[in-house]
């Protein structure tokens, strides 16, 4: 019985195999097909990834030499000469800029500049707060008090990732408009804060103590 069960097994063993054949033949393709997809989706993802970063490195070594001159109106020159490829390389440039006008004596126009970015809903929020904030501390000399306090506000929402610095500047501006008490309250507020960094904590400390207020040592 044992030869004739091996032919058995034998015969099934080839009639698998050939069906196997049959199936690699009729559809062999579309695994063909898959190979050369995931060939072909990872060169185009490393391709997208060297190509933006020989665009990130040209953009950052086209600022350097930017900054490089030594008189602020060739630098705003050449900064605001160079290419840029993406929303957030663009706000970046902007805020450069904007500095350098600042330096430059410009304020009006680097607080124009600073604005059209803190507008732009299509960048990511944290950009726009950023230039907001820049805009508003850079405007003491072309902005109202009322103006300042209002932008200031709105950064100083429960949440926002400038909220704590956006609150050192209204206790500024209530410095500013005489509102001693206010200021001091709001100073104390921020030194007990759980987010207060040592940097704004030791600037609000100097404040309340020139101010004639009290640090708690605690």
């Amino acid at each position: 019985m044992s030869n004739p069960d091996s032919f058995i097994e034998e015969v099934s063993e080839e009639v698998r195999r050939d069906r196997l054949y049959g199936y690699l033949r009729r559809y062999g393709w579309i695994a063909v097909v898959v190979v050369l997809g995931i060939v072909g989706g990872t060169a185009w993802r490393e391709y997208q990834i060297a190509t933006q970063s020989a665009s990130a490195q040209a953009f950052g070594d086209g600022i350097l030499t930017a900054l490089e001159n030594e008189d602020v109106g060739e630098r705003v020159k050449a900064l605001d000469a160079l290419t840029v490829e993406s929303p957030d390389s663009k706000a970046i440039l902007d805020m450069l800029i904007a500095a350098e006008q600042g330096e430059e004596g410009d304020e009006a126009a680097a607080i124009a500049r600073l604005q059209s970015v803190s507008n732009n809903a299509d960048l990511p929020s944290i950009y726009r707060q950023i230039a907001s904030f820049k805009a508003l501390a850079s405007g003491a000399e072309t902005l109202s008090v009322d103006e300042r306090r209002s932008g200031f506000e709105a950064l100083a929402i429960a949440g926002q990732p400038l909220r704590l610095l956006a609150e050192e500047q209204l206790a500024l501006i209530e410095i500013e408009t005489g509102e001693k008490s206010a200021a001091l309250e709001r100073l104390q507020a921020i030194l007990v804060d759980s987010e207060v960094t040592s940097g704004l904590r030791r600037r609000a400390s100097q404040l309340i103590v020139a101010l004639g207020g009290t640090v708690d040592q605690s």
